[in-house]
């Protein structure tokens, strides 16, 4: 009895070593290689806290991703950093995903990640004329072409029932309209935010502002090329769950957020702050988008602003599988 207690005792006490061992082992192994990822982001856009706050909060890193994050001052400018093979992703409004798509280029959208329809609008120069949205007419107004800007004015200029051929429009970089507009080589601008609220600013009782809320919602998302969404897969779904987090923090840290943001940083503190609950940070791949895409689309087509004549079928753009497994209840494309 007492020799097959010893041979018990002599068994756990080896598996008690054995398990020390495994311990002693697992926590001097190297860790794994961050998987490295390249944003490209608007920085210049309230919409882009989430990957900012990711960044910043350590979101990136906790789910085993070094970031590095290449600013923009337009979503265009991101999905070409994208299409051009210098970023692996890149945050961008509706309308560029709508162009790369009729460009036949194989853009997925990952998810949406920030909404708000009172960000984009036009502001002109009393001294100019501009006083009334109907005294646009014959004006010259700055606009980034073949952005939300220029969607949101040919919108607002239907309303007053104009057509975009009764104002001319100068193209310009969106951080060059501001400048256009102070040194007066146009009467207004359209454009978005933090640009219309520096330019507000500077002009001060000469300013008059119309708002684009009714004329354009805007949808960000985060997208890639699908050699992404084919060969790193696995990523996606880490890089969803940090980017959640980082909309989690946006949500409920404006106070925070706005000395951190490139776009928020320079602007009265109070506005900002008035403005954040009309933001809305969170993750999702809404059917919605698909609507809105088809008819940006249809804007694009007859504004002759694409070679294509055809609005394609979007949802071949959409990248279902990485939200699937991080919100699936905040997946409501229909497929």
């Amino acid at each position: 009895m007492r020799s097959r207690t010893m041979q018990v005792l002599a068994v756990l006490f080896i598996l008690l070593a054995l398990g020390v061992a495994w311990l002693w082992r697992q926590q001097h192994l190297p860790a794994p290689p961050l998987q490295s990822l390249v944003i490209a982001a608007n920085t210049e856009y309230v919409g882009t806290c989430a990957v900012l706050a990711a960044q910043k909060e350590g979101y990136f890193a906790a789910q085993g991703l070094q970031v590095k994050v290449l600013p923009f001052s337009s979503g265009k400018a991101s999905m070409q950093a994208v299409v051009d093979g210098k970023a692996d992703v890149g945050t961008v409004a509706d309308i560029p995903i709508v162009f790369a798509a009729m460009d036949g280029l194989p853009v997925k959208v990952l998810a949406t990640f920030f909404r708000t329809n009172k960000d984009h609008g036009i502001v002109g120069r009393r001294d100019h004329g501009v006083i009334t949205p109907a005294s646009l007419k014959g004006k010259r107004i700055g606009v980034s072409q073949a952005t939300s800007g220029q969607f949101t004015l040919d919108v607002f200029l239907n309303w007053q029932r104009m057509d975009s051929s009764e104002v001319t429009m100068v193209n310009y970089k969106p951080e060059e309209l501001g400048p256009a507009l102070q040194r007066g080589d146009v009467d207004a601008v359209a454009g978005w935010e933090p640009f219309l609220g520096a330019m507000r600013k500077q002009l001060g009782e000469t300013a008059v502002s119309f708002s684009g809320e009714q004329a354009y919602e805007s949808i960000y998302n985060l997208v890639s090329l699908q050699r992404f969404t084919g060969t790193r897969a696995a990523v996606i779904p880490r890089l969803l769950n940090a980017l959640e987090k980082g909309s989690q923090w946006c949500e409920h840290s404006p106070a925070q957020a706005q000395p951190m943001l490139p776009a928020t940083a320079n602007l009265n503190r109070d506005e900002v702050l008035a403005a954040w609950p009309t933001y809305h940070f969170g993750l999702e791949l809404d059917q919605s988008l698909l609507l809105a895409l088809e008819d940006r689309a249809r804007w694009a087509i007859r504004n002759r602003l694409s070679n294509s004549r055809e609005v394609p079928n979007f949802l071949d753009n959409m990248y279902l599988e990485g939200m699937g497994e991080v919100r699936p209840t905040a997946v409501t494309v229909i497929h």
